[in-house]
């Protein structure tokens, strides 16, 4: 391959200390022509650092301030030594002087109340302690407490036409047998007789204390009272199964207590006597088998001979 090369060498400086050499370079092969010509790409050779894809990083908290960055005009608590010199000035208290006089027949004693079963006064104010919409006993007045009085308990016996009355022998047709075979009579009939005796309006039950609600029982005391006289205590008492029913069973403990009561005057006292009772149920009442008409459960019911047989849901086999 031929290959010129010339080179040209000039001095142009006058001066000894200066000097330049310029060299021409001039080929005429047309490859390293060409090859000159041809542009590089630049190519880093130093590693770089991986981007981060991270989130930015939060900002500082702010520094809290020190306290020589609180305004002067900042309200300062008041020391210690200030709030003892506040009660410094106040002054010891007074003891309060014995007492050297007794009270005089002209002291009047503060109203209590009074301890009669639940209830009491002070001054002309009834308090009770029983189920709320119940009357409270009289106090003061004419009339006896009968709550807490026993006036009249065996003072004198009644009159002859009374006793009669009371004490007179029980017809068939008053007895009931209930299914398990106790004799008993309707509480209407108790009424009937002390009407008979003293005449209506003539006695009637005070209550001796307040109503006493059980879980399933419900139960008071109550005075029977004839002619202005207390002549009987007794409790009655009641089951009831339903809250709502607390009325209704109340009303059937009264009559419960007045049917104890009537025992003490001797109204219906046979029902009481075993041997009258075996006579009345061997002469009057008959034991039948029954059967339940779903169940089909068999047991012996009592009932009186000239009563129906029994209905739904049980019938005579």
């Amino acid at each position: 391959m031929p290959f010129l090369l010339s080179t040209t060498l000039r001095r142009t400086s006058s001066l000894a200390s200066s000097s330049s050499f310029v060299r021409n370079l001039t080929t005429s092969t047309p490859l390293f022509a060409a090859a000159a010509t041809v542009p590089r790409t630049y190519v880093r050779k130093t590693p770089t650092k991986p981007t981060s894809t991270s989130a930015p990083a939060r900002p500082a908290a702010a520094a809290r301030p020190i306290l020589d960055d609180f305004p002067d005009d900042f309200p300062i608590l008041p020391s210690e030594q200030s709030m003892v010199e506040d009660y410094a000035h106040l002054s010891k208290p007074v003891a309060t002087p014995p007492l050297t006089d007794l009270p005089d027949a002209n002291y009047t004693p503060l109203p209590t109340i009074s301890n009669n079963g639940g209830t009491g006064n002070i001054g002309n104010v009834v308090a009770s302690q029983g189920i709320p919409g119940e009357v409270p006993a009289p106090v003061g007045g004419k009339g006896e407490d009968w709550s807490v009085s026993f006036a009249g308990l065996s003072e004198r016996p009644f009159d002859k036409e009374v006793a009669e009355a009371l004490l007179r022998p029980l017809s068939v047709d008053d007895v009931e047998v209930k299914p398990d075979g106790l004799l008993y009579l309707p509480e209407i009939k108790y009424r009937r007789t002390l009407n008979a005796a003293f005449g209506p309006g003539g006695w009637g039950l005070a209550p001796r204390g307040e109503t006493h609600v059980g879980t399933k029982i419900v139960s008071r005391e109550w005075g029977l009272v004839c002619l202005g006289r207390l002549v009987a205590i007794a409790r009655g008492e009641q089951e009831f199964f339903d809250p709502s029913g607390i009325a209704t069973a109340t009303e059937a403990c009264k009559s419960n207590a007045l049917m104890r009561c009537c025992k003490d005057l001797g109204i219906a006292s046979e029902l009481w006597d075993p041997s009258f009772i075996r006579a009345f149920k061997k002469k009057h009442c008959v034991e039948v088998f029954v059967e339940h008409v779903t169940k089909k459960n068999k047991k012996k019911l009592w009932r009186k001979k000239d009563a129906p047989k029994f209905d739904y849901p049980w019938k005579e086999t």
